[in-house]
């Protein structure tokens, strides 16, 4: 079993800056690829960013390369989202999740049937 919980939401105004964290419990953390995903309201929850185990690769989603970066610390099994140059379309309640398998791909990455843990979300509000 593997817990997620993430944190570091908040309100900020455009072009501020947020990180966010998620904490996760479970002994295969560090073996396996994390996401980040975010669900604006009334819209489908969407890929934002992914790294593989050994944080040697990463990806993004257009909308948010040059902005945001996506790291981990292993040793701490916390994954994070550093979020710079805010808009107000980045609103949204952000979750991290965990990939079913520990294979990395850019191709697959942000495919949302492949990730088997997620955590409760934190919501990130950006204001104009």
């Amino acid at each position: 079993q593997v817990q997620l919980v993430e944190s570091g939401g908040g309100l900020v105004q455009a072009g501020g800056s947020l990180r966010l964290s998620c904490a996760a419990s479970g002994r295969t953390f560090s073996t396996y690829p994390m996401g980040w995903f975010r669900q604006a309201p009334g819209k489908e929850r969407g890929f934002v960013a992914a790294i593989s185990w050994s944080s040697g690769n990463t990806y993004y989603a257009d909308s948010v390369k040059g902005r945001f970066t996506i790291s981990r610390d292993n040793a701490k099994n916390t994954v994070y989202l550093q979020m710079n140059s805010l808009k107000p379309e980045d609103t949204a309640v952000y979750y991290c999740a965990k990939k079913s398998i520990p294979t990395y791909s850019d191709y697959d990455a942000p495919r949302i049937s492949l990730y088997d843990y997620w955590g409760q979300g934190t919501q990130v509000t950006v204001s104009t």
